[in-house]
């Protein structure tokens, strides 16, 4: 046994029978972890916020998972399957940001190592993507800059909304893309969503008094974009 914990190896050699021991070295290892990840996911979550069940999910699931994988056994596939069902139940009506998947997912990643008996390996890539993850969040790794914002803007039926606005931003240098276009009020005004990055030195409300005036003062918002990069206009 103290050869194993050495090593890559995985602690199931026999490959039949779950010992109390074995199995305590799982559940302990995945709960460790999980706590290691919901740690860090307040860490890097406490400037935006975040819901509150998501730091539990991430203590409990890694339990959950490795012991799944434990009962399935050998069976691989059965295993995923079963995992599967289980995300898709408790996950397909949730609001989850594509960065909370990133630390489920990598929870279910070191809990398949810890169910399949390899407890050194699963504890090396905890270490390895909890290290990743801080990293990326002091480095601010693929946050949008401060300028990048959405504007929903409405527009009356008779402005042409292809080019509306388009002489408004590029005199400001403002890097435009219009992303959605729908109609509202039985087709009585149109309302655009664009992606914009705004330069520091623009003054923002000049900029939506400017945009008012062309729109007819119909409705406007304009909100931190922060979910997507904005690349140059063509």
């Amino acid at each position: 046994m103290n050869n194993i914990f050495l090593s890559f190896s995985s602690i199931f050699q026999d490959g039949t029978v779950l010992s109390v021991l074995n199995v305590l070295y799982v559940i302990l290892a995945s709960l460790g972890s999980g706590i290691i990840f919901s740690l860090c996911y307040i860490l890097t979550h406490k400037r935006d916020g975040y819901p509150k069940s998501l730091p539990v999910i991430l203590v409990i699931l890694p339990i959950v998972v490795s012991v799944i994988i434990m009962l399935v056994g050998t069976n691989v596939a059965a295993a995923f399957s079963i995992g599967g069902v289980f995300f898709l139940i408790r996950f397909r009506s949730s609001q989850i940001e594509p960065k909370d998947l990133t630390y489920i997912f990598s929870a279910i990643g070191a809990s398949l190592c810890y169910g399949m008996g390899y407890i050194i390996f699963g504890l090396v890539l905890v270490v390895l993507l909890v290290l990743l993850l801080v990293l990326m969040y002091l480095f601010r790794f693929g946050e949008p800059k401060k300028g990048d914002m959405k504007l929903r803007i409405l527009i009356p039926e008779n402005l042409n909304y292809e080019h509306a606005f388009d002489d408004i931003f590029t005199s400001r240098g403002i890097k435009f893309q219009l992303d959605k276009v729908k109609t509202s009020d039985f087709g009585s005004v149109f309302e655009l969503i664009y992606r914009l990055s705004i330069p520091e030195n623009v003054n923002t409300k000049e900029l939506l008094d400017e945009l008012r005036v062309r729109n007819g003062n119909l409705n406007i918002v304009l909100t931190l974009n922060d979910n997507h990069y904005l690349p140059e206009n063509n």
